[in-house]
């Protein structure tokens, strides 16, 4: 037999999910997350994983993985001492930024920590114009200068950022290389190797991100490859990029900036598939974990991709997959400020101690807590029986903030979960109703381990018609690391007016963006069957500073692809702001190429219609505080694994299995579609 597995280490858990080719069978496990060291959690996870399957580490074919160690180190800042060598006059612009607060109206609002030191960022006579011409050669001796001064000041990285050096690479590349000589020992990176686009604070901000991120990726990796190698593992490991590809670790241990949003990104190319397969195209994911909430919106089956974000108040120019992220999850705790009010999150409990019910040492209470105590999670354990919880505590725990609310402890639980529904609804909205989409005409997917917890009344809360749950949520990001490409993304910023006097500069950019992927398809080793290039370019109107993303056809430049991509940005345009400039000038900015290196991926087959009967899926019942009751009612308790297709599910009604817990409202009916997801309606 040969395996095929996936791995999402999260802040909570580590999902593990495996899929064998020739039969289609498809196992999951979860083992608690080790944040002192990921690696010790994956090994643990793959080796037991592998044992429940009677399999042994070399059978595994392929390993793929998504991490959120990156991100976790950005946030916790976390990373390592830098330095950055920039244009003489513009070490100051990686601390100035733009003119423009994230909170308008907020005066008292901190800025993220810079994570370079003033006297750690070196200024070099250089100078190259817009144009590519070069105003002042580079002083290579203030170079070497430099390099000699970052290693007497301790750094470990070194970003290497120039004016316009994405038009012309020349400088930088002969600064990394002069670097290199006097400081061997250090992560270096330079503004065009990370980011080969215009506007300079985002590219130097990405660069410096890189090179604080560098050596933990570094290390992190080494460290994984050689638990994995201990155990037995053959096959080459792969890592899940940001824009929800994959790549091989030498080159996420090169460029770990993008890999920011690994874990999340896996989830949403998992949802990309299970829409597909349940016909249901028009999605909004929900993936819910411990510390956070992830959402996206897929229109006709595809996420967008956003070529630029912020992480944490960090400018990124990477390619990621358009995702948005709140801070509820199921470890977000529950507090009372300082106007009395009840909040949720965006703090969390994490992995180690965990929510209260977890029983070490934690004492305030969770979003986990107050579904122990509503009793819509198993009262008395976790994970298929694995993981003790105590409800004695979780009840201590919110009854000590009811006292401070002046309120029952019960109705307390329910003002948690209303809470995060509220924080979690408007996430939705940003991503949907702000960008000119009614979530009413989409289908709320839920996963994560909280997500389908949480999904129907957060659907109701949007007037959401209909919840997708998939067969195994817990582990959907894990899951999709099964369904996912090799893929990078390649760029290149050359503005023009868009015109018949564009057609030699759109030909030769493409023509220039195809020869760095055939060279990153060799890299990899990708067979040339299964080399697919996708081309877009990024499109405004003249003085605009924001651009709309917009797909080109593919062949030779011709009149006709000016007319689509006209037609293109104006209906893109249109949707986004609401209107259309007639007469206005539009220019191409960015022309970018994703490459896509296809790999064998799992595949599922429906299963036949077993009738509508689900009794014999029922384990057990129990009382569940349901607030549209006005209490306590006896709910049945399903065993997912003995659902079959064709099966119904009346509310209300508790669904379990190992990985998460679904709830079915009162006035709603759950069905088994063909490949056992479950679909909650109104009945």
């Amino acid at each position: 037999m040969a395996w095929r597995i996936g791995v999402d280490s999260g802040g909570t858990f580590t999902d593990i999910c495996l899929f064998e080719d020739r039969t289609g069978r498809v196992e999951v496990w979860k083992v608690p997350s080790t944040p002192d060291d990921p690696s010790r959690g994956i090994a643990q996870g793959v080796e037991e994983g592998v044992g429940r399957v009677a399999a042994t580490p070399a059978e595994i074919g392929y390993f793929g993985h998504g991490t959120t160690v990156a991100t976790n180190a950005l946030i916790q800042l976390k990373g390592v001492r830098t330095g950055l060598i920039t244009t003489d006059g513009f070490r100051d612009l990686i601390e100035i930024g733009r003119q423009k607060r994230p909170d308008l109206y907020d005066l008292q609002a901190d800025k993220p920590e810079v994570l370079v030191a003033r006297d750690l960022r070196l200024e070099v006579p250089e100078r190259v114009r817009h144009d590519g011409s070069v105003e002042t050669r580079l002083d290579e001796d203030a170079v070497r200068e430099a390099a000699r001064t970052l290693r007497e000041a301790g750094v470990r990285a070194i970003a290497i950022s120039f004016l316009y050096g994405f038009v012309r690479t020349e400088h930088e590349e002969t600064a990394r290389r002069i670097v290199a000589e006097e400081f061997p020992e250090a992560f270096i990176c330079t503004g065009h190797e990370v980011a080969p686009e215009f506007r300079e604070y985002e590219r130097m901000s990405t660069a410096v991100v890189n090179a604080y991120l560098g050596p933990v990726m570094q290390r992190y990796i080494r460290r994984l490859a050689e638990r994995l190698a201990g155990l037995g593992v053959t096959a080459t490991p792969h890592l899940t990029q940001s824009n929800g590809g994959v790549i091989g670790f030498d080159a996420a241990a090169r460029l770990p900036v993008r890999t920011v949003l690994s874990g999340p990104s896996t989830g949403v190319v998992s949802a990309q598939a299970v829409g597909r397969m349940a016909g249901f195209p028009n999605v909004i994911t929900f993936d819910m974990g411990g510390t956070s909430s992830d959402v996206a919106l897929l229109a006709g089956g595809q996420c967008g991709l956003a070529s630029e974000a912020v992480v944490h108040g960090y400018p990124i120019k990477a390619p990621m997959l358009d995702i948005h992220t709140v801070g509820a999850g199921g470890g977000s705790i529950a507090y009372v400020d300082s106007g009395g009010l009840l909040k949720v999150g965006p703090r969390s409990a994490g992995a180690d101690p965990g929510p209260v019910c977890y029983d070490r040492g934690n004492t305030e209470p969770t979003v986990t807590d107050a579904n122990v105590v509503l009793q819509t999670l198993n009262p008395t354990h976790l994970l298929g029986g694995r993981m003790k919880v105590r409800q004695d505590l979780a009840k201590a725990a919110i009854g000590r903030l009811a006292q401070r609310l002046g309120m029952e402890m019960m109705a307390t639980a329910q003002g948690i979960i209303s809470v995060v529904t509220a924080n979690m609804a408007k996430a939705i909205r940003v991503i949907s109703v702000q960008r000119g989409h009614d979530p009413r005409d989409y289908t709320l997917m839920a996963f994560g381990g909280a997500g389908p917890l949480h999904a129907a009344r957060l659907a109701r809360e949007l007037d959401i018609g209909r919840v997708l749950v998939p067969r195994t949520p817990g582990i959907l990001c894990a899951m999709g690391l099964l369904l996912t490409d090799l893929r990078a993304d390649f760029a290149s910023t050359r503005l023009r007016t868009l015109g018949p006097s564009a057609l030699p500069e759109i030909e030769q950019a493409f023509a220039a963006l195809a020869a760095q992927s055939t060279a990153w398809f060799e890299e990899e080793g990708v067979t040339p069957e299964a080399r697919r290039l996708t081309r877009t370019v990024d499109m405004r109107y003249a003085g605009q500073n924001y651009e709309l993303t917009i797909p080109v056809p593919d062949g030779p430049a011709t009149a006709a692809t000016l007319d689509r991509l006209a037609e293109g940005f104006a209906a893109a345009h249109k949707q986004r702001f609401g209107f259309v400039a007639e007469g206005e000038t539009v220019q191409l900015v960015t022309f970018r190429v994703e490459a896509a290196g296809l790999v064998p991926k799992a595949s599922f087959q429906p299963q036949p219609n077993a009738g509508p009967d689900a009794t014999d899926a029922i384990v057990d019942r129990r009382e569940v505080w349901l607030p549209e009751a006005g209490g306590f009612v006896v709910c049945p308790v399903y065993d997912r694994d003995r659902l079959h297709a064709g099966n119904h599910i009346a509310g209300p009604a508790i669904i379990e299995q190992m990985d998460t817990t679904t709830v079915v409202l009162p006035g709603m009916v759950a069905r088994v579609e063909p490949y056992l997801n479950l679909i909650l309606e109104a009945a």
